[in-house]
């Protein structure tokens, strides 16, 4: 098989956001070597799934992803299958013999070899197998085609991880943290608004880590002053900020900067002490309620995003209504929880288990419903304001309606404004008043420039 035969490929990307840049580089790096890239896997002879193995759930859908593609081999419409990402990085080679359905394996840090994995000759039957330290990383000279709308894009700014939560496999399967060079993001975000987008998201394992692993005079708050400096961006966010890298300096630039959105995503994960110390997040300097504190203290009103997970191993009644307590003091604007999942080969899978899966799954819907009313509230304060939205295009609720985000809106993780009335601007930047407020929900009507 050759490039040369204009072979169609798709791909599915699995997990973050993160992984989707990881298949867009994929699909540059194919792109480069002439193969067509296709939207219809009835229409492909190569399929890449490109996998997540974060949890347990992760990897599941990861299985039943394979095996449902797989599927398509069967009838004759695809000839070649090729998984790649952290579920190849997390089992090895032993996937190659339980899913032989399966023509090539490329781990994380390899994909930049994905041409030479379809082109492989597997013709004596054993599928071909990168994998190695995942050391590396990807650059603005890297192929990219991006899978985001023309007016959002992912901008990731350094790969892996050398944090130690005792849950967590990620520094297994991406590596220890390595930060991108900070002309090659500028040229990349330059490269990007030059295309068009207007939104460009920041992310890493930890953003606010960026720079540190590359002297003393680099930093997440250098490169943003880099990044507003560019002209034609319109909204800068930050993605995957660790609690311990929320400088000062980051929230003034935060509160100067109207090009960076007044919104933090920061995984809190808990609030207890001790299960923070167990986690091997336990906080020195500030609490998390101080924390907190500190950022709504910023006259421009910043947003957060955070996410909780409960049942952790010594988790009692009481660390959950402490865990509760902060929900409700903080009133945070974004709010995910999981249940805590115990991942082979991590520290806290040898942690005896004090809270079976009933409870957390009553403490997880217990905290979503605290939530739901906060978030309601907090909705129904913007009836009548009008703010900025991004017009997305067609709400994924109903045709019949617009969806946009706010500045306080991510992609794909946080709500969306409906517009009920109003011509609106794929892509653009558009006032709205809000008219009606849910919890999960804004409905508004664009303002008409006069």
């Amino acid at each position: 098989m050759t490039a040369r035969m204009h072979n169609k490929v798709f791909i599915i990307s699995l997990g973050c956001a993160k992984n989707l840049v990881d298949s867009e580089h994929m699909l540059g790096l194919l792109k480069s070597y002439g193969f067509d890239i296709v939207d219809d896997i009835d229409k492909t002879d190569i399929a890449v799934v490109n996998t997540c193995a974060f949890i347990r759930a992760a990897v599941e859908e990861t299985i039943d992803t394979i095996l449902e593609v797989a599927g398509h081999k069967k009838k004759g419409s695809l000839k070649k299958l090729v998984v790649a990402g952290c579920f190849v990085q997390r089992y090895g080679y032993k996937l190659r013999n339980e899913i032989p359905e399966v023509d090539g394996w490329i781990g994380t840090g390899e994909i930049s070899r994905i041409a030479d994995i379809i082109m492989a000759d597997n013709s004596e039957g054993l599928a071909p197998f990168y994998i190695g330290r995942p050391l590396f990383l990807a650059d603005h000279q890297l192929p990219r085609v991006r899978t985001t709308p023309f007016f959002s894009a992912y901008l990731k700014i350094a790969e892996g991880c050398s944090h130690r939560c005792s849950y967590c496999i990620i520094p297994g399967l991406r590596g220890p943290f390595r930060s991108r060079n900070m002309e090659s993001l500028v040229l990349e975000a330059e490269k990007m608004v030059d295309r068009g987008v207007k939104e460009i998201n920041l992310i890493a394992q930890d953003t606010s880590r960026y720079g540190s692993d590359l002297g003393s005079h680099v930093c997440l708050e250098d490169l943003l002053e880099k990044l507003v400096a560019v002209k034609g961006i319109k909204w800068i966010r930050l993605l995957y900020c660790h609690p311990e890298g929320v400088s000062e300096r980051l929230l003034d630039l935060i509160d100067s900067e109207e090009l960076i959105c007044p919104y933090l995503d920061l995984p809190q994960q808990h609030v207890n002490n001790q299960i923070l110390k167990a986690m091997g997040r336990g906080y020195a300097q500030e609490t998390p309620m101080e924390l907190i504190g500190r950022i709504r203290a910023k006259k421009r009103g910043i947003s957060i995003r955070t996410t909780l997970m409960v049942g952790f191993p010594g988790e009692t009644e009481e660390m959950f209504i402490e865990l509760c307590e902060f929900v409700k003091k903080t009133r945070i604007e974004h709010l995910g929880v999981f249940v805590y999942s115990p991942e082979k080969g991590t520290p806290a899978a040898r942690f005896k288990s004090t809270v079976d899966i009933k409870t957390a799954e009553q403490r997880r819907a217990e905290i979503l419903r605290i939530q739901s009313e906060i978030s309601r509230e907090l909705n129904q304060q913007k009836i009548g304001k009008t703010i900025p939205v991004l017009i997305e295009g067609s709400s994924t609720e109903t045709d019949l309606l617009l969806a946009g985000r706010t500045a306080a809106m991510a992609p794909d993780v946080d709500d969306q404004v409906l517009i009920n009335k109003g011509r609106g601007i794929i892509g653009e930047i558009m006032p709205v008043l809000i008219t009606e407020a849910y919890s999960y929900d804004v409905i508004g009507e664009i303002v008409e420039c006069q």
